[in-house]
């Protein structure tokens, strides 16, 4: 006997039952308590270290982050982008310089980021402002990534309506036949740095008993202090 399908004005009601359903059925692994002790003092040794947890515990890319960018009227929208850079300079990606993301960073070049690590329960925000990286070094990167990689990057136009996937495909093909051998860096393409002003670090717990903890800078050092769940 099988269930016949909710009627539209049943609808709402099957999604709640869904949710509630799937957070019932969701595993609760270990607890993970985080203290003031176990904090490094320097936020970025921190973040690196839980970078390394991730990947200890399976997570397919640690490095994966939602960055989160407004346009002049405080729109907001939001996408996953990988981490390439992490050092006391800050936090690196790169992308097309035209798409949205890049619109709204030169419009407005501030950016929030948040990882989430579901396997070890851990999330990190991070807020600042952000700048271009500079040329020299985002070819140097560009120099490092596979061919196909490289030609995507110059043949979308992220973003933008396709006709349909033939369409993205003659461009690419295009592309490798300008190229032949290296692909240099395209004038639209490079990377970004968001200079953090503020880093909180999350850990889950049970009960919604979280352990959450803010780092703001104060004197040229961080100042750290937990905050309520």
């Amino acid at each position: 006997h099988t269930r016949p399908p909710p009627s539209r004005a049943d609808e709402p009601h099957a999604i709640v039952a869904c949710v509630s359903d799937i957070i019932n059925r969701r595993p609760k692994g270990p607890e993970r308590p985080l203290s003031r002790e176990d904090l490094d003092a320097d936020p970025v040794v921190q973040l690196r270290a839980w970078l390394e947890a991730a990947l200890a515990a399976g997570t397919r890319e640690p490095n994966a982050m939602v960055l989160a960018t407004a346009d002049p009227d405080a729109a907001p929208s939001a996408r996953v982008v990988l981490l390439r850079g992490l050092d006391e300079q800050g936090l690196t990606w790169y992308t097309n310089r035209e798409s949205l993301k890049g619109r709204e960073l030169a419009a407005n070049p501030r950016a929030a980021v948040v990882f989430h690590w579901e396997a070890i329960e851990r999330q990190v925000r991070v807020t600042g402002e952000v700048a271009t990286v500079p040329d020299a070094e985002a070819a140097a990167y560009f120099a490092e990534r596979p061919r196909k990689s490289q030609l995507s990057a110059w043949a979308s136009p992220q973003g933008g309506v396709l006709s349909g996937r033939e369409e993205l495909q003659d461009s690419t093909d295009r592309i490798a036949t300008r190229f032949p051998a290296a692909v240099p860096l395209p004038p639209f393409w490079g990377g970004y740095r968001l200079t953090p002003s503020m880093f909180e670090f999350w850990q889950g717990r049970r009960d919604r008993m979280h352990d959450r903890f803010r780092y703001l800078p104060e004197g040229g050092r961080w100042r750290i202090a937990r905050l309520a769940p």
